[in-house]
């Protein structure tokens, strides 16, 4: 027996993913041992393996309304592989129903969407527990993946006593005669913009280039917003993700890093840097837990949040590649240049801490309406997405004079939609056409390659990256254009949207 969870919202904490597993693990165990399991399944050398996947709102109505044409969040989907009916096998296993992994011989049976926001509402209107109502879900899943229903006509009585029997033999009955429902019978919860939250606000993200906000930005979202690279200053615009709850709301904003300017380009980054701190409620500085001592980018950065008196947090990131004992002297040090409200040590890479420091932010934000839908992760639109996906795969395949010379541009951005198409999400194709700039004819022979070669690397790696954002087949086409010193001339930068704000 196999269950992969992959916990894609950071609303459902992984103490509480531990213990949601465990319990499906025991009500899958539970239902094998039922007579009313086709033998076959119960009693062959493979391990029955199910994938559950946790995502949000957004996520989840989006596959709401692909696959049952309803346009609204629901609670759980499920996603059977064999064809079943009542427990029973309607044919015979064939090969192609096997898979292996490290040699284990795997039958997967389906997957199982669940959306934790709208299991935790339901969990209060009903009056039971987070995790029962988890639980209960994840068991209806499995019944429906072993070809129970309720609906097409079907009596919903043989599905409901079945299922109540399995979360009696696991040790959670039901606690009230509304538990028994047809999970499809909720109706959309809505958080609309502007409820009053306890803690909503903006959370600036600010430190030395190359010391992982993008990471961190991209671990909270649970998708890719901000390129990563080993190459610093990567970012150049300040980002949002929004971070969402029924209670709270937090909008990061991912700066540049702080450095000393050498261009106009890079006057901008440091310039959106100090803005997004300015504006900001709570602003959490990040520090590399490998260097004990702030260098300056860090101490302008304290210097800066005193000045504007806000709260501000240290994020001691890459916790997990120093001993405990040699973290203390970086927070003495630290503690020096700035009255910190909290000090959390992280690692954005591997999602540690990063719970905690959630936790901190969010108890110092102020009570505020809720700026954006529930269902929103960031301000950014596909197309700017996409310039970045571009931008990232140039930093990871040319050396180290070519980078940030570049520039994407998105000279067209065009979606095909399905004929049979009955939203803006049911795409057949997105055709996008972009110009990397560069500075030099050196530059631009580089990006090309031999034969072209570089250019369909990047292309290549570029274009499966926006797919897997999209979840649509991508046509990308590239072309690299030379405008000379453009880092430096005002109306490149304007043109590649690096405008400088008026205060």
């Amino acid at each position: 027996m196999s269950i992969s969870l992959e916990n894609k919202t950071r609303s459902f904490t992984k103490d509480e993913a531990g213990v949601f597993v465990s319990y499906v693990e025991k009500a899958l165990s539970l239902m094998l041992s039922m007579d009313y399991i086709d033998p076959s399944i119960r009693n062959g050398d493979a391990e029955i393996s199910v994938d559950v996947r946790l995502v949000g709102s957004d996520a989840i109505k989006k596959l709401n309304s692909r696959y049952r044409q309803k346009d609204k969040v629901t609670d759980v989907l499920s996603f059977p592989i064999l064809d079943m009916n009542d427990g029973k096998l309607q044919g015979q296993l064939m090969p192609y129903d096997f898979s292996y992994d490290d040699g284990k011989k795997l039958l997967p049976i389906g997957d199982v969407v669940i959306c934790p926001e709208r299991a935790r509402k339901q969990a209060e209107e009903y009056g039971h527990s987070m995790e029962r109502e988890m639980v209960f879900l994840a068991v209806h899943s499995l019944l429906h993946l072993f070809g129970f229903d309720h609906e097409n006509g079907k009596s919903e009585d043989l599905m409901f006593s079945k299922q109540e029997e399995i979360m009696t033999g696991i040790g959670l009955p039901k606690s009230s005669d509304a538990d028994i429902r047809s999970s499809e019978e909720s109706e959309e919860d809505e958080h609309p913009v502007g409820e009053m939250l306890p803690h909503c606000g903006y959370c600036a993200l600010v430190g030395r280039p190359n010391v992982g906000k993008s990471t961190l930005l991209n671990t909270i979202s649970g998708m890719k917003l901000a390129i990563v690279s080993h190459k610093p200053q990567t970012t150049r615009n300040n980002i949002q993700a929004i971070y969402n709850k029924d209670d709270a709301q937090v909008i990061f904003v991912d700066t540049p890093g702080i450095h000393k300017p050498q261009s106009k380009l890079a006057e901008f980054m440091v310039d959106s840097s100090f803005r997004a701190a300015k504006g900001a409620d709570v602003v959490v500085l990040m520090a590399d837990g490998r260097f004990p001592k702030p260098a300056n980018v860090e101490i302008r950065a304290a210097e800066m949040a005193k000045k504007l008196k806000k709260p501000i947090i240290l994020a001691v990131n890459k916790a997990d590649a120093v001993t405990k004992e040699s973290l203390l002297p970086l927070i003495a040090n630290y503690s020096k240049i700035a009255d910190f409200v909290d000090i959390v040590p992280i690692s954005a890479l591997k999602d540690d801490g990063v719970d905690e420091l959630m936790d901190v932010i969010i108890s110092k934000l102020p009570s505020a309406p809720r700026y954006f839908p529930i269902e929103e992760v960031t301000d950014q639109s596909e197309r700017e997405i996409s310039a970045e996906l571009i931008r990232e795969q140039i930093l990871h395949y040319t050396n180290e004079e070519i980078p940030h010379g570049t520039a994407v541009e998105i000279d067209a951005f065009e979606e095909v939609l399905k004929d049979d198409a009955e939203d803006s999400y049911d795409r057949s194709l997105i055709k996008i056409h972009a110009s990397i700039i560069c500075e030099r004819d050196s530059h631009k022979s580089i990006l090309l390659g031999k034969n072209g070669q570089m250019i369909k690397r990047i292309g290549t790696a570029a274009r499966e990256n926006i797919e897997k954002m999209t979840d649509c087949k991508v046509f990308l086409d590239l072309h690299v254009k030379v405008r000379k010193d453009w880092k430096n001339r005002q109306v490149f930068l304007d043109e590649f949207g690096y405008k400088k704000k008026e205060d």
